[in-house]
């Protein structure tokens, strides 16, 4: 068998934080503290092989790889300090731009160099749409009066038109957010099919008795998702243990403030159609609302905590930290930063200021839909699918029955 190494990826590995690499002498230290390590699967010993041989198909195709929580349990017990948590983290890295659709915005998206046009191009967009509503209805472009803003808060940041049934704020939000949505869902359907197809050649599987949408769901998807949404692998790991403290508030953050969103939107601009009442910004005494603030300051809570254990790790294990660990806790960070200053500022009725900080909040916002499948953001839906075949290639689906 003879090795082709792609030396532009080990080059790409050791200056994405993976520049320890070469230190590895193979003493499988890594893969006796691993606790994700399997008998006939040393992890991560095998794939700090494949990455200084350079193998990179293996790699980005390799489940494993997307299965490492990064707790840095391998690292701190290298002896050589190889740092294999970091090489792991640049294959990653690498993964997500390889999978990503469409090929420029996923290498944009890859290094701080793009970071100018990674704010520019959601700023220019959100901003074109805000002059382009001036030109569209019954009131457009303009900055409203201490009691517009007491009275209606952001819900006419792009004016009003007298279409009853449809709000125009609603149709100019939804065009960016919703066209930033597709284009990331699009992007994890081919990453995802790419991945899927990468992991079963690698695999060979080549049965064709396969499960039905409800067993695949049922057997695998599902079984996964609780898995990830209870962190049970992250309490497994020994170094680091304590970043559950810092997902877990995050994560369900996420999901009450998309609850709180959804609800916001019915309540304005369906039950609005046929009651006035239910018009304009929720009050702060809303169960919705509270229930909108305490996940604002737990996503400010557990990415703080993130941001901790990320400086930490920088500083007292030698961890080498790269625009793809920070740019995510950056983003979020400044998503939640916007969404309660501009709040704030709306209590305090500053109409000019709270439009700018709204702006910035609305920048944000599509920069997390836009850019979620080449951030970490995308490691949640790659590391379910990862999760996911993992099960599925430990049952009798994925192997060939009838010829054993």
């Amino acid at each position: 068998m003879s090795v082709k190494p792609d030396l532009e990826f080990i080059k790409y590995l050791k200056g994405a934080g993976g520049d320890t690499l070469k230190k590895c002498y193979q003493c499988a230290t890594c893969s006796v503290m691993c606790p994700l390590s399997k008998d006939g699967s040393p992890f991560p010993r095998k794939e700090m092989i494949w990455s200084q041989w350079g193998l990179k198909e293996n790699l980005i195709a390799d489940p494993d790889v997307f299965l490492c929580h990064q707790c840095s349990d391998c690292s701190a017990y290298c002896p050589r300090g190889a740092k294999p948590g970091d090489v792991l983290g640049a294959i990653r890295a690498y993964a997500y731009t390889h999978y990503g659709w469409p090929g420029p915005l996923a290498k944009l998206a890859s290094t701080a160099k793009g970071l100018p046009l990674l704010v520019g191009i959601p700023a220019v967009v959100i901003f074109i749409m805000w002059l382009l509503s001036s030109l569209i209805g019954v009131s457009g472009v303009h900055i409203p009066t201490s009691e517009e803003f007491a009275s209606h808060g952001y819900t006419q940041f792009f004016g009003t038109w007298s279409f009853h049934w449809y709000a125009k704020n609603v149709f100019f939000i939804l065009c960016f957010a919703g066209g930033s949505m597709a284009v990331a869902i699009l992007s994890f359907f081919m990453g995802v099919t790419k991945l899927w197809k990468g992991m079963s050649e690698n695999a060979g599987i080549k049965s064709n008795f396969r499960p039905s949408i409800v067993q695949f769901v049922t057997m695998f998807l599902w079984p996964a998702v609780v898995e990830i949404v209870t962190h049970k692998r992250f309490k497994e790991c020994g170094n680091q243990r304590n970043r559950a403290t810092g997902h877990l508030p995050l994560m369900f953050a996420f999901i009450g403030l998309a609850i709180v969103t959804c609800w916001s939107l019915f309540k304005q601009d369906v039950l609005g159609l046929f009651w006035s009442q239910f018009h304009g910004p929720l009050p702060i005494t809303d169960p919705f609302k509270i229930l909108g603030n305490v996940c604002a300051i737990a996503l400010l809570f557990g990415i703080g905590v993130l941001w901790s254990n990320r400086k930490k790790a920088e500083q007292e294990k030698g961890s080498k930290g790269s625009f793809y660990d920070w740019f995510l806790i950056w983003l979020i960070a400044g998503l939640g930063a916007t969404g309660l200053g501009a709040e704030v500022i709306r209590w305090l009725n500053i109409p000019t200021l709270g439009y700018l900080v709204y702006y910035m909040h609305l920048i944000t916002i599509m920069m997390l839909f836009l850019y979620a499948p080449y951030t970490k953001m995308g490691h949640l839906v790659y590391r379910t699918v990862a999760m996911t075949f993992e099960k599925y290639r430990a049952s009798s689906f994925a192997k060939d029955v009838l010829a054993e």
